[in-house]
């Protein structure tokens, strides 16, 4: 097919899928007869249309990304009762939005008009933990924290840890292939994840992968639902690899006088073979912002502050000093190794706190762009100019150690004049991060905010393989409809 056909025809099918969602928002009947479907279906599946209930679970945590009205919600608790809410939806043709804990920044989990909610949040056991081969196999609506949890006990390590790991599920994880604070030695969650079992539109079962170590039998089609935020299919069951569990790790910490002299410290570091497990920094407005929020003895005239973690027992000692020999070579007007694990922590929760903080603020726009390790410094300048040329407030924190960072612009949402400086702003910094050879999204995935800048990345043949993948799993687009694509 060429390229202006298949483009014509993945258009016809986006608007047969937004018929259905105007369909389905005007026409209690199809919330009726998906009732009266999974009444019957076996296993019974209850189903939600109380309003508070509907409007309590429309929305993730990406505030100002639109948001529709649900028609019903449901809880499944089997893989069995998840197929039969596809297979009536698509039967009554309503659309379906899965969802984890709604901890995304990036509105992928956020309703529309007339829509089903599918939240996997009491598909919550833990199937399997194997000592033997490190593996565990989880429902979707198992947290983060209660697997490492889990495995830690068993001397085992599950390495992905957003900062949402406290609440975030691993069903969610995998759908954005979320990473974390460690991800800069371990890799983010598409790196451990060996199989899966998925729900597809039309309520068929599919395995993928397998829990051995290596396999290349056939496509990997665990990569492909790995990252595709619920468009593709419906994620019900989650095997992942482990590790031995590292040893305690230390801690340094570094302050500097100006941001882009950390970035370019954490580029020497990086470059010269270092392998920390974690690597962090925070710019100078964001430590006002975390200061504001909490007195955590920060320094008041730090502009930049970098947190280094190493979990390897033989190599610690030596690789932290390295890390404050170089820090201190780039201008780091103070540098120590923290003295005790206590100590290690508080540094690390200044860093966890970024979130919070910025909540506590307000109205905030929060990007994940990712860039050379090696342009760093030149994102931090260019988020400057963007801050002083639209008059907004833009903190950055992040991933330094792979180049992945979270510019966030803060806002009030109640000034219209306001509100068009923080688009404009969002917009450039988009731009700048694609123009540094970087990516729009390193961590939270596309869903709704970055939708529009996708093509801007992906390209025009990227784009057509896209749509074709997404037609061919879900020809009437009833799965989380104008997301990502």
């Amino acid at each position: 097919m060429s390229e202006p056909c298949a483009r014509a025809a993945h258009e016809a099918r986006q608007a047969r899928a937004a018929d259905v969602v105007r369909e389905a928002a005007v026409d209690p009947g199809r919330t009726r007869a998906l009732t009266d479907v999974l009444s019957s279906s076996e296993p019974p599946v209850p189903v939600v249309t109380d309003p508070d209930v509907l409007t309590a679970h429309a929305r993730d945590h990406a505030t100002f990304c639109p948001v529709g009205v649900p028609a019903a919600l449901v809880r499944p608790r089997t893989t069995a009762a998840v197929v039969a809410v596809l297979r009536a939806a698509a039967r009554v043709g309503m659309p379906v939005v899965p969802q984890g804990a709604r901890t995304g920044l990036s509105g992928g989990a956020n309703a529309v008009d007339g829509c089903i909610l599918v939240s996997l949040e009491q598909m919550n056991r833990i199937l399997e933990i194997d000592p033997a081969e490190q593996t565990a196999t989880v429902q979707p609506g198992v947290t983060n924290a209660e697997l490492s949890r889990a495995v830690e006990a068993q001397g085992l390590f599950y390495p992905p840890d957003p900062a949402s790991w406290e609440s975030s599920t691993i069903g969610g994880n995998v759908a954005t292939n979320a990473g974390g604070l460690c991800c800069v030695k371990y890799g983010v969650t598409g790196d451990y994840v060996r199989a899966l079992e998925v729900v597809t539109a039309d309520g068929s079962v599919v395995r993928t992968g397998r829990r051995t170590r290596k396999g290349v039998a056939g496509y990997d089609l665990t990569r492909l639902f790995v990252g595709s935020e619920g468009t593709l299919g419906v994620i019900t069951e989650v095997t992942v690899a482990l590790r031995p569990r590292p040893a305690p790790p230390r801690t340094a910490v570094a302050f500097f006088p100006d941001a882009p002299s950390a970035c370019e410290a954490v580029n020497a570091y990086m470059s010269a073979g270092a392998q920390p497990s974690m690597l962090e920094l925070m710019d100078g407005p964001t430590l006002e912002v975390v200061r504001a929020y909490r007195d955590l003895g920060l320094p008041a005239d730090a502009k930049a502050m970098l947190i280094a973690r190493c979990d390897d027992k033989r190599s610690a000692a030596d690789e932290l000093t390295e890390f404050l020999r170089v820090c201190r070579s780039f201008g780091a007007e103070d540098a120590l190794l923290a003295e005790d694990a206590r100590e290690g922590d508080l540094l690390i929760e200044a860093r966890r706190l970024v979130g919070p903080a910025h909540e506590a603020r307000g109205a905030e726009l929060v990007e994940d762009v990712c860039v050379p390790r090696g342009r760093l410094a030149d994102l931090l300048r260019g988020l400057a100019e963007i801050s002083s040329r639209h008059g907004v407030l833009i903190t950055c924190a992040g991933h330094a150690g792979e180049g992945n960072m979270h510019p966030s612009i803060i806002f009030d949402r109640d000034d219209p004049t306001a509100t068009r400086a923080a688009l404009d702003a969002f917009d450039a910094v988009m731009a700048l991060g694609l123009g540094l050879g970087g990516t729009i999204t390193g961590e939270h995935g596309v869903g709704l905010l970055k939708r529009g800048w996708l093509p801007e990345e992906a390209g025009e043949d990227g784009m057509r393989v896209q749509r074709a993948v997404r037609d061919a799993l879900d020809p009437h687009h009833l799965l989380n409809p104008g997301k990502v694509l």
